[in-house]
């Protein structure tokens, strides 16, 4: 995003009101985007969409699904902005646009009741519905309406469901509070997640003694000194942000400061402070609940969950149940190990605390496998990495990735790549954004400038495999189209604009970024998401990608996690950045062996994840308890190690107070299941079969939201998934 140049806006055009970019696939002209361009582009995009919606509104035709549900809006004008600017609150924020967002976040919830709202815009929309609803039920009548394709009925279904569940049947007064609950839920997300950022930046560990810099790796030391150098400071800098922290925590032979850390990173947002959260969390859950049950239902949690595969509370407890008795013993077990160790380093009186945990875990580690991730790192230099994840792509969907630097960034450590389809048709633009910065959101995540949708229908044939009747994917859908009275002639699919943004460990003056083990798993993962929205095939933009049940998101990122540890991956990329020789294959032997180390611990801290999230959520009544004390009663089931006093995780809960995973966080391990039964399909079949993946691709990746998600699922599987794949590949129960 360009600075404000006085000298040149008097004559400039605000980029955003040229509806086709003039830049390669219509891309973001990040260099051309002023700070001052967002709020003038939202209030014209606001007037556009009232525009639209009331022209089908006084629409004098019945409304049929084509001119109610199908009709698009002539310009994308809001979407375009909103997209550009929400995505560079979480990677490139500054605070001017921390600002303006939450000025205009209200504005923009208000815009969106007033649609949702709108009596008549829904007696259209329901008006189709309840035609395909008495279809149904007359389905003899010779009167009928055309009928619709798979993806056309979801759309419809979502479209007039959409309404009931913001509340369109809702007398005034209940829909005048609900305004006011959607306005407040917007600012206090917002307000959340930029205490956060602001909070973690806050903190840094300055040592100026090299003697603190005792057991720390060469990478450690020179990442700290890079920082500090940056920084104008002499010595060593340590911050909050994971390629900082974790490898301090891991290395550090100094307890103290080891406590330090610690302490910092986990009263994030508990100080006496303007960033303090506490109160953001008992609203945000109290007006989630009160927005649920105003909308009818007991807690926001069954609100949510009918849209979720899971479907119901019951069936969250119960994976979240049968996942602590089959790996909490485990689980114990592997804490009782760790701290043997510790206790034989340190002596028989010594007690375990969580700023331990990962320093005698990697001492154990080394012990039983003789495995350290830093063995690791000088084979795993990030350009290399890029080239092997995407050469993955290539091997089993046959695309490949053209950088383009034609297309503009939105900052220098940004690289942008045309995607290539195997024929070398054009299939997406993905953004790649590797490292930290104090402007940026912890964490990693896949984004969309654009989504995907096709405009007109092909004439095509159906996927083998996946398309034998009118009651499958988007190939058949599409086609049937053609013939069904839906939009004619050539078709032209609109392809996505993906990102992937990250924070792995930067170069220095003296290496480049190597990466750890688990870094690289990140990468697969979100890379797996980015494939996701690159293979989206849909007719609407609504049902595209990762428009999906939010428990079926995280199986195509999972499933990719799994190629991490294939030595036939790693021969691909994995070359020492000095010497380039290969990693050697007894070094491979010992990652497989130690792959489920600790394995049971990680579970059962997803699981107490999951068990705060649906404390929460589940809450019948106003939450009146003090955070930390209901925090540590909701997840005590599965709590491996004492309470620390003053941290605190939900004041820094990103992903369930202001992400999407609100009574969702259960999705990991949901997905897992999935993810881990969807690769044994690959292992039986070759792990890097095309036509598995093609499969894949077709019963999967290119559908996004447009069936049901178990639907497309037993399509590519053949049946429904079980837990016993993930507990074998777990080490939990044994290989048949």
């Amino acid at each position: 995003m360009k600075k404000h140049n006085t000298m040149e806006s008097q004559d400039r055009i605000n980029p955003f009101f040229t509806k086709h970019y003039p830049t390669p696939h219509e891309t973001a002209p990040f260099d051309k985007i002023q700070l001052e361009d967002f709020e003038p582009a939202v209030m014209e995009g606001i007037k556009q969409d009232e525009t639209f919606i009331q022209s089908i509104i006084d629409n004098p035709e019945a409304p049929t699904f084509d001119n109610t549900i199908a009709v698009t809006s002539p310009d994308d004008l809001l979407e375009r902005t909103t997209k550009v600017m929400f995505n560079l609150l979480s990677a490139e924020t500054n605070d001017e646009l921390d600002t303006l967002a939450q000025k205009l976040s209200p504005v923009l919830t208000e815009h969106a009741n007033n649609i949702m709202f709108n009596r008549r815009y829904f007696e259209r929309v329901k008006a189709v519905y309840d035609m395909y609803e008495q279809q149904s039920a007359d389905a003899g009548s010779t009167e009928q309406p055309r009928e619709l394709t798979p993806e056309e009925r979801t759309l419809l279904t979502k479209s007039y469901e959409g309404f009931i569940r913001a509340g369109v049947a809702l007398d005034e007064p209940k829909q005048a509070r609900l305004r006011e609950i959607n306005t407040e839920l917007s600012m206090r997300t917002l307000m959340f997640s930029q205490n956060n950022l602001k909070e973690t930046n806050n903190f840094t560990l300055h040592i100026t003694d090299e003697a603190d810099l005792s057991g720390l790796t060469e990478t450690a030391r020179d990442q700290a000194a890079q920082a500090a150098h940056d920084n104008g400071l002499d010595g060593w800098l340590f911050t909050l942000h994971a390629p900082s922290y974790g490898p301090f925590m891991t290395y550090s032979d100094r307890r103290e400061l080891r406590r330090q850390m610690y302490m910092a990173k986990n009263t994030i947002c508990t100080h006496d402070n303007e960033y303090n959260c506490y109160e953001l969390v008992r609203s945000i859950v109290n007006l989630r609940q009160e927005k649920a049950q105003m909308l009818g239902y007991d807690t926001y949690a069954d609100y949510v969950l009918r849209e979720r595969m899971a479907s119901n509370t019951t069936n969250v407890y119960k994976l979240l149940d049968d996942l602590l008795e089959a790996y909490l013993p485990t689980a114990r077990q592997e804490m009782a190990d760790i701290e043997a160790v510790a206790r034989q380093l340190e002596g028989d009186d010594f007690v375990l605390q969580p700023w331990d945990f990962s320093y005698y875990s990697h001492k154990l580690q080394v012990q039983r496998y003789n495995l350290d991730s830093e063995m690791l790192r000088p084979y795993l230099e990030l350009s290399r990495v890029k080239k092997g994840v995407f050469g993955l792509a290539t091997r089993l969907y046959g695309i490949t990735f053209v950088e383009n630097k034609d297309i503009p960034v939105y900052h220098p450590d940004v690289t942008a790549y045309d995607v290539l389809d195997r024929d070398g048709s054009f299939l997406a633009v993905l953004y790649t954004d590797f490292h930290p910065r104090a402007s940026k959101q912890g964490g990693a995540w896949m984004t969309s400038y654009k989504d995907q949708w096709i405009e007109k229908a092909p004439q095509r044939p159906p996927v083998e495999g996946c398309s034998a009747t009118t009651e499958t994917g988007a190939d058949t859908q599409l086609q049937t189209m053609s013939t069904a009275g839906g939009p004619q002639g050539a078709w032209i699919n609109s392809r996505p604009h993906v990102s992937l943004v990250m924070n792995f460990t930067k170069p220095t003056a003296s290496k480049p970024a190597l990466l750890t083990l688990g870094e690289v798993e990140t990468f697969l993962h979100e890379f797996g998401h980015a494939l996701h929205g690159i293979f989206a095939n849909t007719r609407f933009s609504a049902l595209s990608g990762t428009s999906v049940y939010w428990d079926f998101v995280e199986l195509p990122s999972q499933l990719m996690e799994n190629f991490a540890i294939e030595p036939e991956f790693l021969h691909t990329f994995a070359f020492h950045y000095q010497t380039g020789d290969p990693l050697p294959d007894e070094l491979i032997e010992r990652i497989q062996k130690s792959r489920n180390f600790n394995v049971a611990y990680g579970c059962i801290r997803q699981v107490s994840f999951g068990l705060l999230d649906m404390g929460y959520y589940t809450l019948r009544e106003p939450l009146a308890t003090d955070i930390p004390s209901f925090e540590q009663q909701a997840w005590s089931r599965a709590q491996l190690f004492p309470t620390v006093p003053g941290t605190c995780m939900s004041v820094q809960f990103s992903h369930i107070m202001a992400g999407g995973y609100a009574a969702g966080y259960y999705s990991y391990k949901w997905a897992e299941v999935l993810d881990a039964d969807a690769f044994s399909v690959f292992q039986a079949e070759g792990i890097f079969n095309q036509a598995t993946a093609q499969r894949f691709r077709d019963c999967i990746l290119s559908r996004g939201g447009t069936e049901h998600p178990m639907t497309l699922y037993r399509r590519f599987r053949g049946g429904e998934p079980t837990i016993d794949a993930l507990l074998r590949r777990n080490g939990i129960k044994p290989k048949s």
